[in-house]
């Protein structure tokens, strides 16, 4: 749906973790009004009934993507068939009659589980400051093709990771302490010398804004889809567990959980029930 200048100039004031869903609302409500455009008056008549009844619109989570299954060319990895998993499995879970539960007063987007995931480390889905984020990663691999040495791939890489070795007759080198897995020398190698190795996803915990923001800490390798489902129940289950007022999930993640949580693929035990 078209929008006009002051709706959308209005539209880019809302906070961005809920942006999304107030834009989807107003474009609803103006097309069942019959409207062809929305105009400034619509986004604040959405506004209004949105803040006004926002207890009503917690789901009790929030999982958000990038631009990636809209054919973005940097994708790394294709998300389409990780995403309706993760929805599922959310929904599993029933997070919203959780903090139903445990969150005294009303609920607020604030209280919601985020994840996001981003099908290349650009991260436009902002997963660095998310409860999960995921992020896509190809890990580009070095093959027994002869290099013509067109330096296309040290061109293509915006971390200097790639390098072609002194001697004449020899390839690409790959530093993989820069190497961020986002693909992209990949492509545009005319001889296949790179090629695509492991194709799967990097993954953040407990990041978040506020008033003490913290970007997430990345757990260690690169995981397949099923990994990642069972990453995300990990870390719902602690945080059912240790979550007692509508505490975000990074306040309750301390870097010894992590550490614990990346050497053995689980969370320490806690000393409390668990409030459900």
């Amino acid at each position: 749906m078209k929008w006009t200048a002051e709706a959308e100039s209005a539209i880019k004031k809302v906070p961005f973790f809920v942006r999304k869903r107030v834009r989807a609302r107003v474009e609803k409500e103006a097309a069942d009004r019959g409207k062809p455009m929305v105009s400034l008056a619509d986004v604040k008549a959405t506004q209004r009934r949105y803040l006004n009844n926002m207890e009503s619109e917690v789901r009790g989570y929030q999982l958000d993507t990038c631009f990636g299954p809209n054919g973005c060319p940097r994708r790394a990895v294709q998300s389409d068939t990780l995403l309706p998993r993760i929805q599922a499995l959310l929904e599993k879970e029933d997070l919203l009659g959780f903090l139903k539960k445990t969150v005294p007063g009303t609920l607020r987007f604030h209280h919601e589980f985020r994840i996001s995931i981003a099908d290349c480390p650009n991260g436009c889905s902002q997963p660095q400051i998310k409860d999960i984020g995921i992020l896509g990663a190809c890990v580009p691999r070095v093959t027994e093709e002869a290099c013509s040495r067109c330096e296309a791939c040290v061109d293509a890489c915006r971390e200097t990771a790639v390098a072609l070795a002194e001697e004449d007759d020899s390839g690409p080198v790959i530093d993989r302490e820069r190497c961020i897995n986002c693909g992209r020398c990949i492509p545009v190698c005319p001889t296949e010398t790179l090629a695509t190795g492991q194709q799967g996803y990097r993954i953040q915990l407990g990041g978040k804004l506020g008033r003490h923001p913290r970007l997430g800490m990345e757990l260690p390798g690169i995981f397949s889809e099923d990994d990642v489902l069972r990453v995300i129940s990990g870390c719902l289950a602690f945080y059912k567990q240790r979550s007692r007022h509508g505490e975000r999930f990074a306040e309750l993640l301390s870097a010894a959980d992590f550490d614990a949580y990346s050497d053995r693929g689980r969370f320490p035990e806690s000393d409390g029930a668990d409030p459900t």
